[in-house]
């Protein structure tokens, strides 16, 4: 049996977010060469005139928008009144059940105008535990001891 037949490069998994009932993202963990690649993809060279050498840059921009596409494959239940705990938005006429659709701009929108999305997203994504094969089980929470008088 050889390691590399059994790797593979990607994977999504649904994840439920934290605090917001009915909210599941379709997030696909990235390889360590996939992510490699991305960071590639995304890295400039401008030449500094100080040391009059190219420097390589990471190009945020173009990162955000590689990395979330790369990672967010889909979504569902995200109310208008869930997306107001995350970002300010305008609710004038708005019905808050109303859910907004999954776009790729939308996502994107998301990921840069939303800190705790954002970092929720990274936490996901790089924990291997989201896309395990099998039963999901529940994080073991630590109990505190109680003293016995």
């Amino acid at each position: 049996m050889e390691l590399k037949k059994l790797m593979i490069d990607t994977k999504s998994a649904w994840v439920d977010f934290p605090g917001l009932p009915g909210f599941e993202v379709e997030v696909a963990n990235l390889s360590r060469k996939e992510l490699t690649s991305l960071r590639k993809r995304c890295t400039v060279q401008k030449f500094d005139r100080k040391t009059r050498q190219a420097v390589e840059t990471l190009d945020e921009e173009k990162f955000v928008t590689e990395f979330t596409s790369s990672v967010i494959k889909s979504w569902k239940g995200l109310t208008l009144e869930n997306l107001e705990t995350l970002l300010l938005i305008n609710m004038e006429g708005k019905n808050a059940k109303d859910e907004l659709e999954y776009t790729t701009e939308n996502a994107e929108v998301l990921v840069n105008s939303s800190t705790e999305f954002d970092t929720w997203l990274n936490e996901v994504v790089f924990d291997l535990d989201n896309f395990r094969t099998g039963t999901k089980t529940k994080p073991v929470q630590k109990t505190r001891k109680v003293s016995e008088e």
